[in-house]
């Protein structure tokens, strides 16, 4: 059962997303172009939002599944028990080896369509399962909203290339 305390949106997670999310991504694009003369194309761009939108926040959220699956457990999924602990912890295995997928296409810019089809379903279907489970506190339906805008740039991505 939801406490009133989880209800409450967790301002360091729904900022970390953001900006791992939106600012980081949409700051290094106008950088790169500003200082490379790179031109502003939707290409440059998701080359940036997939090092961070899928690298850095899958990667970093995965780092803090598996050394403490209670913040995942109770503040997007509003869990009390440890009983889901160990599948957390697996599910933040997953998240840093896809992390690392979208973190290594900075430098071999032919893992991005692999980093953009695998990462793409992932999120994809993640937003799907918090929309089925019809989301219960803020925290969640932020991770639903985010998870189908970056499940969406990817697909655009993914179709552009195929």
């Amino acid at each position: 059962m939801i406490t009133k305390k989880e209800e409450k949106p967790n301002l360091f997670y729904i900022l970390s997303v953001t900006v791992l999310t939106f600012v980081v991504p949409t700051v290094i694009f106008l950088t790169d172009h500003f200082s490379t003369g790179n031109p502003l194309t939707f290409e440059l761009f998701s080359k940036w939002f997939i090092f961070s939108a899928v690298g850095l926040r899958l990667f970093l959220a995965g780092i803090k599944q598996v050394k403490n699956p209670g913040f995942t457990a109770k503040v997007i999924f509003g869990l009390n028990g440890p009983e889901s602990f160990p599948v957390l912890r697996e599910l933040g295995f997953a998240n840093i080896c896809f992390g690392l997928v979208g973190i290594v296409s900075l430098f071999k810019p032919e893992w991005r369509i692999v980093s953009a089809f695998a990462s793409g379903i992932y999120y994809g279907i993640a937003g799907i399962q918090h929309t089925l489970k019809k989301t219960s506190n803020t925290n969640e339906k932020f991770a639903l909203f985010t998870d189908l805008i970056i499940f969406l740039v990817l697909f655009i991505y993914f179709i552009k290339l195929v």
